[in-house]
Parts: structure tokens; sequence; C-alpha cells
């Protein structure tokens, strides 16, 4: 039996680089510690961010995908703040997940400060849905539709489905957002001050991490939103 080398179990989606470190790094830490294979597809390089470039920011994504153990990361070179739902966008992501065939995506949130976020994740959704379909054909893939698919909370606050306990994996989380030093609070850098560049923000990441781990009963949370009501076979599988 042929092993598929590429095979995730766990494939975020991320409208810019960041992203995902920023919403659910400890998610991803805690599952690979557990033994999956995760990635991150970065739609876009994040070319528009004011500080920085996309050289910088693509080997700041590498530098937090080997902190955080990944087991693959790309960029899809989407145009940052101008990509669109349509077919020539659509058929990249499918040909991303028919690559990685994860039974777990999880995308960006339902709607967020940034315009790019609420429409990346709609992106990845239909996507999931459209991989599944064998009439639309990607050279040499076949059909492959997620299991499931969530989202990831970002900026703006949204009522999770469900919190995981990032507590052990906090400080991974941190090192993974640092590791974007271009992007966030750095008191010897003199490029223009941004929303997500000084102290008070990561204080912020902080806190709604603190918020979530409290409604949980734990230290620190990711809150999570799913796409469809979530099915269990034992009420005892609840927390």
């Amino acid at each position: 039996m042929s092993i598929d080398v590429h095979k995730l179990d766990v494939l975020i989606f991320a409208a810019h680089p960041d992203d995902a470190e920023l919403a659910c790094a400890g998610t991803i830490a805690l599952h690979v510690a557990k033994g999956y294979k995760v990635g991150i597809v970065d739609l876009t390089a994040g070319e528009l961010g004011t500080r920085g470039s996309a050289e910088l920011r693509m080997k700041e994504a590498a530098q937090s995908a080997s902190l955080l153990k990944l087991s693959a990361r790309e960029c899809l070179g989407l145009a940052d703040g101008f990509f669109e739902n349509e077919k020539i966008t659509l058929d990249k992501i499918i040909v991303a997940i028919r690559k990685y065939k994860p039974t777990i995506v999880i995308a960006n949130a339902q709607q967020d400060r940034h315009p790019d976020h609420g429409r990346g994740g709609d992106l990845v959704v239909r996507a999931c849905f459209l991989s599944g379909l064998s009439k639309i054909n990607t050279p040499d893939q076949i059909a492959w539709r997620p299991q499931y698919v969530y989202r990831y909370i970002q900026d703006r606050y949204i009522k999770p489905d469900f919190i995981v306990d990032i507590s052990d994996y906090w400080d991974i989380k941190v090192a993974s957002i640092k590791a974007f030093s271009s992007q966030f609070y750095d008191p010897n850098n003199t490029e223009p001050d941004t929303y997500i560049s000084s102290n008070l923000f990561m204080e912020f990441v902080e806190a709604r991490a603190l918020e979530f781990g409290h409604v949980g009963g734990f230290k620190y949370g990711e809150g999570f939103t799913v796409e469809k009501t979530m099915v269990i076979g034992d009420l005892f599988d609840l927390h």
C-alpha cells in the first residue's frame, strides 16, 4: 500500500501570513504534540501590509512553521486585498485541498475587521464543498472533501461554538507570533506604527485567550465556530 506523503490531518487556511498564528497557533501546537500532521496554506503573502515586505513575511512564515513543527506550509500567491470569490481563485484552493487531503479544515473568521478575513474564509468553505465534486477536474488529483470545516476567531469577538484548551502551548503560540517581527511590537522598528504593532495589541491577544480560557475553566483558550451542527455519540464526551 502506498503512503500519501502529502496527507494532512488538519489544514489551516489563512488570508495572510500570521492570521493562523494569532488565531489558532496553540491549537496547532497541541495537535502536533499529539502526533497529528498539520499544515498551513496562506492565501496571500500579505504584500499590502504597511510594514515589511512579501519576501520578509515569507521568511517569517517559514520561521514560524519551524517553531510550530508544521508538516507543510505554502502560499497560494493570491492578491492581498483584491482576491475575489471567483473560479480562478477557487481552483487554486481546490488544488491545495486535494493535494493535502485534510480530514479537518480550519478557515478565517466568519467576519472581521479586515475584509480579506471573512471573504477568505467564505472562499475556503465553498472550495471545501467543490473539492468533493468529481466532475471538477484538477490535473492528476482526485476529488476530496474534508469531513469537518471550522473557522477560527480573529480580531472581532464572535461567540465560539467550542473552545480548545491551549494553556500548555501558550509559549509556543507567542513565539510563533513573534516570528513575524516585522509586524508586531518591536521598540527598535522605525517603520510606521500600525494597528497590530503596538504592545497593547499583544496584550489584547493574551486577553482574548484568557477570556476564552476563563469560559472553558482553564487559563488560555482559542475559540472556533462550526459550519454545520456538531454531532456526538456520547453525552459524556462533552466538557
